[in-house]
């Protein structure tokens, strides 16, 4: 059935806003089930991992951590002076008496 201008059974307002398309939503869940099934067993994956290589073991931990905490971004200056110092003068004087040192 064709497209009728002014048909009463179109819907004017369309798919709601945030709404998820069905595929959408199945593929979500999907990928949701097997990320909890991973991190059900994680705890004695990682266990296996660090009896046979500790340090591939730390390696794997450091890199979750990324999803945690968040990186620091490093910051590189670079700063250049032309000028030089010709001369520093210092002249101290000493007074004899404390009422002088207090003003």
């Amino acid at each position: 059935m064709p497209f009728q201008k002014g048909d009463k059974n179109i819907n004017k307002l369309g798919r709601p806003k945030g709404a998820i398309n069905r595929t959408t939503e199945q593929a979500k869940l999907s990928i949701a089930r097997i990320a909890n099934y991973g991190l059900e067993n994680f705890k004695e994956d990682l266990d296996k991992i660090r009896e046979k290589d500790p340090i591939e073991a730390a390696k794997l931990s450091i890199r979750l951590l990324e999803y945690i905490v968040p990186k620091q971004k490093s910051v590189e200056m670079r700063a250049e002076i032309d000028q030089r110092i010709q001369q520093i003068t210092v002249n101290v004087n000493r007074s004899g008496s404390d009422e002088d040192r207090r003003e």
